[in-house]
C-alpha cells in the first residue's frame, strides 16, 4: 500500500508537471511530451510497486517506440532527425534506478565487483568524452549506463522460477508482435514507415516498396530489428517452454521476421547462443536440442523458397557461404584495416560520443565521422583505450565464470544461466560486426544475463540458509519448477 501510495503520488506530481510544461511548448514538441508522459509514467509506477511487469514493459517499450516516432512525424507532416521521443526507451529504463538504489546494501561482493569495474570504465569514457565530444558523450553514457541497471536490479529483485519463465515468454510475444509487423511491413510497407524511408537517407534499408524493403519492423534499422528477434529467438528454440501459446508456430514467425531483415550478424549470433547452449548442456538434453535445431533448420528449408521475393532472401544468405567476395564483408574489412592504426596512436582513447548515434548531437543532427562503426572489438578500445578496453573484457570474463560456476546444483534453474553464459559469448563474438552493449542491444544483452545473475544469486542464498536444500531440487520433478524460490 505505500508503495502504491506513492507511486500514484509521483504519477500526480509528474502528471502536473508535464502538463504545465507541455502548455508552453510549440504543438509538435507538446505532442511529443505528452507521448512521453504516456510512456514514463505506467513504468514509474511499476518501479515503484517492484512489479515484475516492469521488465516485459521496458521491453515492449524499446521495441515499439520507433514506430511511434515514425506515426508521429508522419502526422505531423515534418521528418525530425532527433526528437523527444528518440530518448524515450533510454527513459523509461531509467527508472530502474528506484527499485536498485532502495536494496542496493543488498548486492553480493561478487556481484559488486561485476558493476564497479565497468563504472571506473564509464566514468573515465565520459570524462574524456565531455572534454573531446561535448554533450555527446553524455547520451552515449546513457547509452551504455542505463542497460547495465538490469545487473543490479537482477541482484537484488529475487526472481523465482515462474517468474524467470514469464518473463523470457513476454520476450517471446513481444518479438512475435515484432515479426507479424515485419511480414506486413515486409508485403505492404505502411505508409509513416515509407515517409521515414525517403527521409532519413539510410541506404542500407532497400526501397519503400513491397518486397523491396529491408525490413526493420517496428524498430529504427534492420540491424536492431534483427538483433531483437534474434536474441529472442534462441531461447524460443533451445526451450520449449520458453516459446508460448504459439509453439513451434511462433518460432516460424520470428525465423520468418528475422529472415527478411537480412541481418545476417543477427543469424550468426543465434547459431553461437544455440551452439554454445547445447555444448554446455548435459548428455540428453544434447540430444533434444539438436533435433530442435534440424526442425528449425528442415522449416526454415520448406518454407523460404516459398516466401514472396524469396530469390533475393536465398541469394543473401548464400552470402554467408561465399563471404570473401561480399561487398559488405570487404568493406568491414577495409574499415577495420582503416581504423586500426588509429587505435595504436591514441592509447588514451577518444572518449564517451565518439562513436555511434551519440555523435549526432555535435554534428547537427546528421551521423559524425565514426557514426557507423562496424566493429565492436576496435570501437571498445578506441572508446575507452588500451587498458579502459581491457577492463571492460576483463569484466565480460569474469561475468562470464560467474555463470558458468556451480551449473550443476540446481537442474530447473541451470537452464538460466546456460542461457546467460550462451548469450554472453554470441554477444562477444558479434563484436566483430559492432558493438552490442549499448541502447536496444544492451538491453537485451544485460536482461538475459541478469536471469542468469538471479540463478546465481538464489544458489547463493540457498547454500547460505540451508547447505542440503540443493539436493532437494535436484531431486524435483517438473512440477517442483514452478515453486517459488524464497
Amino acid at each position: 500500500p505505500a508503495a502504491l501510495a506513492a507511486g500514484i503520488g509521483a504519477l500526480a506530481a509528474a502528471s502536473a508537471i508535464i502538463g504545465y510544461a507541455s502548455a508552453r511548448l510549440d504543438p509538435y514538441t507538446s505532442m511529443q511530451a505528452a507521448i512521453l508522459a504516456a510512456i514514463l509514467l505506467p513504468a514509474i509506477v511499476l518501479a515503484m510497486m517492484e512489479s515484475r511487469k516492469v521488465i516485459p514493459y521496458l521491453v515492449l517499450i524499446w521495441a515499439i517506440a520507433p514506430e511511434i516516432r515514425r506515426v508521429s512525424d508522419w502526422l505531423e507532416g515534418e521528418f525530425h532527425s532527433v526528437t523527444l521521443l528518440s530518448a524515450a526507451p533510454l527513459l523509461v529504463s531509467s527508472v530502474l534506478v528506484v527499485p536498485v538504489l532502495s536494496r542496493i546494501s543488498k548486492i553480493q561482493p561478487g556481484i559488486r565487483k561485476l558493476i564497479v569495474i565497468p563504472v571506473l570504465v564509464l566514468a573515465y569514457g565520459a570524462m574524456l568524452g565531455l572534454l573531446k565530444n561535448g554533450t555527446g558523450s553524455l547520451y552515449d553514457l546513457a547509452n551504455y549506463i542505463i542497460p547495465m541497471l538490469l545487473i543490479p536490479y537482477f541482484a537484488v529483485i529475487p526472481y523465482d522460477r515462474r517468474e524467470q519463465e514469464k518473463l523470457v515468454r513476454s520476450f517471446a510475444h513481444t518479438a512475435i508482435l515484432v515479426a507479424v509487423y515485419g511480414i506486413v511491413q515486409y508485403l505492404v510497407v505502411p505508409p509513416w514507415d515509407a515517409f521515414w524511408m525517403n527521409h532519413v537517407e539510410m541506404n542500407s534499408i532497400g526501397l519503400p516498396y513491397p518486397l523491396e524493403i529491408r525490413v526493420f519492423s517496428t524498430l529504427n534499422s534492420p540491424g536492431p530489428a534483427g538483433m531483437f528477434m534474434a536474441t529472442a529467438l534462441a531461447p524460443m528454440i533451445v526451450e520449449k517452454k520458453w516459446r508460448g501459446p504459439l509453439g513451434w508456430f511462433g518460432v516460424a514467425i520470428v525465423s520468418i521476421g528475422l529472415l527478411i531483415t537480412l541481418v545476417r550478424s543477427a543469424w550468426v549470433m543465434l547459431i553461437v547462443i544455440v551452439a554454445v547452449y547445447t555444448a554446455i548442456s548435459s548428455g540428453k538434453q544434447k540430444w533434444r536440442l539438436l533435433a530442435a535445431i534440424g526442425a528449425v533448420s528442415a522449416m526454415l528449408v520448406f518454407l523460404v523458397p516459398k516466401l514472396p521475393g524469396a530469390e533475393g532472401l536465398v541469394a543473401r544468405v548464400n552470402t554467408m557461404s561465399d563471404i570473401q567476395d561480399d561487398h559488405s564483408y570487404n568493406e568491414r574489412l577495409d574499415f577495420f584495416h582503416t581504423v586500426f592504426p588509429m587505435l595504436l596512436s591514441k592509447p588514451q582513447g577518444m572518449g564517451l560520443g565518439s562513436i555511434g548515434v551519440g555523435t549526432k548531437l555535435n554534428n547537427g543532427g546528421d551521423l559524425g565521422e565514426f557514426g557507423v562503426f562496424d566493429n565492436g572489438f576496435v570501437g571498445i578500445f578506441l572508446t575507452f583505450g588500451l587498458i579502459g578496453g581491457l577492463l571492460f573484457f576483463w569484466t565480460l570474463w569474469l561475468l562470464g565464470k560467474l555463470l558458468l560456476s556451480r551449473r550443476d546444483e540446481a537442474i530447473q534453474s541451470s537452464i538460466y544461466q546456460r542461457l546467460a553464459a550462451a548469450s554472453l559469448i554470441g554477444s562477444v563474438v558479434c563484436l566483430i560486426f559492432e558493438n552490442g552493449y549499448t541502447g536496444l542491444r544492451g538491453f537485451l544483452q544485460w536482461m538475459v544475463v541478469g536471469l542468469g545473475v538471479v540463478t546465481y544469486e538464489s544458489a547463493a542464498r540457498r547454500r547460505r540458509e540451508d547447505p542440503n536444500g540443493t539436493a532437494v531440487e535436484r531431486q524435483a520433478g517438473p512440477r517442483e519448477s514452478a515453486v517459488r524460490v524464497p
